[in-house]
Order: structure tokens, then C-alpha cells, then sequence
């Protein structure tokens, strides 16, 4: 049995704040200075939980949804 099979509907747990700072991040690279610290510190939950990647370029850290 496949754990496709078993696993019908796997959703991943997000904070309503992770919810929303998630709905406004889009599939391009943005710097993450560009948030407020609050926000920085989501974001990286949100990388921890592999929802948003960090990409190092250039000696700035770029931030973008995974899809």
C-alpha cells in the first residue's frame, strides 16, 4: 500500500497571522528587509514548515513561496 493511499488529505498547520503574511508573498524573489521584524520572524517559521524558501544572492537573503 502506498502512502499516497493512505493519506487522503495531508495539510500542513499555519497560524492565521502565517495565513496571511503567506497570502501576500508571491512566487518572485523578494528581499526579506522588506518586512517588519514581526513578519521576519513568520517567515522563517514558514520556512521551517517549508512553505516559503530563503534563497542567499548575492549577500541578500531573498524570500519566495514554494508552490
Amino acid at each position: 500500500m502506498k502512502i499516497n493511499e493512505l493519506l487522503q488529505d495531508f495539510t500542513i498547520y499555519t497560524t492565521n497571522e502565517e495565513t496571511e503574511l503567506l497570502s501576500k508573498i508571491s512566487a518572485t524573489p523578494h528581499p526579506v528587509t522588506a518586512y517588519s521584524e514581526r513578519e521576519q520572524v513568520i517567515l522563517d517559521n514558514l520556512v521551517k514548515k517549508s512553505l516559503v524558501s530563503k534563497i542567499h544572492n548575492e549577500g541578500l537573503f531573498l524570500v519566495m513561496r514554494n508552490d
